[in-house]
């Protein structure tokens, strides 16, 4: 679909890319995808975002987002057929960050052999696959991301030998081992590097170059070029200064990381967390950034090297040379794919990657990883669902709340540590519609809490069960405003003068409370209630199910306007989340107006 800046917005949200962007620019301004899918918003031309921006987006930034969206693909995968079974889908990983996790010989830094200690106890914990952070030779400058010998191992670390013992001591236990390999960039100390500086052209087309910078800049802050007066041009590095991104475009590159990818999985390896390898295509001429798009973003020029041109191609091509022979597992790291675009690199006849990290649910609405705030669960919940039942059954999501890059989850619900016992259980006994896959995503050595995550995940796995263990659970959260306490004084405060059907709403309303406060609550009773909501329903989503399960506390709101109208809240408060469904009505007849 060819898209120019009169396509209609509802129409361009039709492709996957144009799904994804749209969804993301619309976040950036506090808005969401239901302001173009279920208004007339949805009419608009894309030439309207500008005003529907209200002046954030310029005409040039219309431009570049129609040029962005007509640059990629929309080749979605396909819906047909059974569903693979897969190992990876039914498996619980756990990341090892080896500087913290064990140290064997009283160094103060941790090693591979500290590792190999403690994989009884990891494998006590139900794990299937350990995912172990980089451990090849680095001068440290992003924690071993920036690497300088990839069949080398970290001195600190431990040797080559030690890492083979460790796939063995693994595979011993009935455990894979899958590694971090980043493959964007090298440390500006790998020896391909160094022949580059020396004047060796071969190794120069390893890198990108420019004689002049573009506006492009680094995710750690500051422009993403380095001047270098041995080639007097300017080296790309979209991280550290000291990590040089590599030109993929050049087959000897590829060549060169498919060999190293290949010398691991023939030592016994699993498979490969990829890092940021979702970057590894930019633009063709490394056009600059539209500023606008990236002060929205934080990012300028992310636009061009997010998803770029060439990265479905390269990753079939790694798939079908390296990871299929060796039946070889990869999840990547893709930050700016949405789900519709995440499809593309993981459907099952799309040959590319077994599965990627989504970071959509990891903050609220507004924040980033560094922010120091609260974060409220009942927003993440919506992305969790959302990525559990539009990702299609032919790609299989990763379920993980925190890892090296990101904070302790427990700690951002909850500062102060009061409960993080009862977070962590929470969101161990999280599970998908299947039942049938969680990944747990670990970067420290302290994991003891997950022995309690084990206990509640058994606990919880019949449906019968379900209510009263998370009852138990959880209740000191719930007291305590953690998961967002109800105050009592807004639902008594409700204004007399009612209609004959407004009492009778305000009875069903408080009869409905007190089965659920009093843990007598009946399928029956709820789906009786439900029937009354619905006739001021906004919100599709609502089933007697739902409403069964997790039902937490019912709340009417009553407030008069100035027109003769009154409005009506119905607050229904899920263990997980609040829908707040609204209606006008007019206080005389109880007909019911449009909100």
């Amino acid at each position: 679909m060819e898209i120019s800046r009169d396509t209609r917005l509802k129409d361009v949200i039709k492709t996957a890319s144009g799904h994804d962007i749209i969804a993301r620019l619309l976040y950036s301004l506090g808005l969401d995808l239901d302001t173009v899918r279920k208004t007339p918003l949805g009419l608009l031309k894309v030439s309207a975002l500008k005003r529907l921006s209200l002046g954030k987006l310029s005409d040039d930034s219309v431009d570049a987002l129609v040029e962005i969206l007509n640059s990629l693909s929309d080749d979605e995968p396909s819906e047909d057929g059974e569903i693979r079974q897969e190992w990876w889908k039914e498996a619980v990983f756990y990341q090892v960050y080896p500087r913290s996790f064990r140290d064997s010989n009283g160094d103060g830094v941790g090693d591979i052999p500290g590792i190999i200690e403690k994989l009884g106890y990891i494998k006590s914990l139900g794990v299937d696959a350990i995912w172990c952070s980089p451990f090849f030779d680095s001068p440290n400058a992003d924690n071993g991301y920036d690497i300088r010998d990839y069949r080398k191992i970290m001195a600190e670390f431990g040797t080559l030998d030690d890492v083979k013992r460790l796939i063995e001591e693994c595979h011993k236990r009935g455990m894979r081992l899958i590694i971090d390999l980043v493959m964007n960039h090298t440390s500006d100390e790998h020896e391909w590097f160094r022949k580059a500086l020396s004047g060796d052209g071969k190794y120069a087309d390893y890198y990108i170059w420019k004689d002049e910078p573009n506006n492009w800049t680094s995710f750690f802050s500051g422009p993403a070029w380095r001047y270098f007066p041995e080639t007097g041009r300017y080296a790309l590095h979209l991280f550290a200064d000291k990590q040089m991104d590599l030109n993929w475009d050049n087959p000897e590159v590829r060549r060169e990381m498919y060999d190293i990818a290949d010398f691991w999985l023939g030592l016994g390896a699993d498979g490969f967390r990829l890092d940021v390898v979702s970057f590894i295509s930019k633009a063709e001429g490394l056009p600059d950034g539209d500023p606008t798009v990236g002060k929205l973003i934080s990012f300028t020029g992310i636009e061009h090297y997010f998803h770029g041109p060439h990265l479905d191609e390269y990753l079939r091509e790694f798939n079908r040379e390296v990871l299929e022979p060796h039946k070889a597992y990869t999840v990547g790291e893709c930050p700016g794919n949405g789900i519709k675009m995440s499809r593309m690199i993981t459907g099952d006849d799309r040959g590319e990657l077994s599965q990627l990290f989504s970071f959509d649910h990891i903050d609220n609405p507004g924040k980033k990883r560094y922010d120091v705030y609260e974060l409220d669960l009942r927003k993440m919940m919506p992305e969790l669902l959302r990525w559990q039942t539009e990702y299609s059954d032919h790609c299989w999501p990763t379920l993980f709340f925190d890892n090296h890059d990101n904070p302790r989850m427990c700690s951002k619900i909850d500062h102060e540590g009061r409960y993080h016992d009862e977070i962590n259980k929470l969101l161990g006994s999280v599970r998908d519609d299947e039942d049938a896959f969680v990944q747990r995503s670990m970067e420290q050595s302290e994991a003891s809490h997950l022995d309690e995550v084990k206990k509640a995940r058994r606990l919880v796995a019949k449906d019968e069960r379900r209510i009263e263990e998370l009852d138990r659970l959880f209740t000191r959260l719930y007291e305590d405003n953690v998961l967002g306490k109800i105050d009592d004084e807004r639902f008594a405060q409700m204004s007399s003068g009612y209609t004959d059907e407004q009492k009778k709403l305000k009875e069903e309303v408080i009869r409905l409370r007190e089965l659920i406060e009093a843990k007598e609550q009946k399928s029956n009773d709820v789906s009786h209630f439900l029937q009354i909501v619905r006739k001021h329903e906004s919100v599709s989503e609502l089933t007697p199910k739902l409403m069964h399960e997790f039902i937490e506390k019912i709340i009417v709101h009553e407030a008069d306007k100035s027109n003769g109208y009154r409005e009506q809240e119905v607050e229904i408060c899920f263990r997980f989340n609040v829908y707040v469904v609204t209606a006008t009505v007019d206080s005389r007849d109880y007909n019911k107006k449009a909100a």
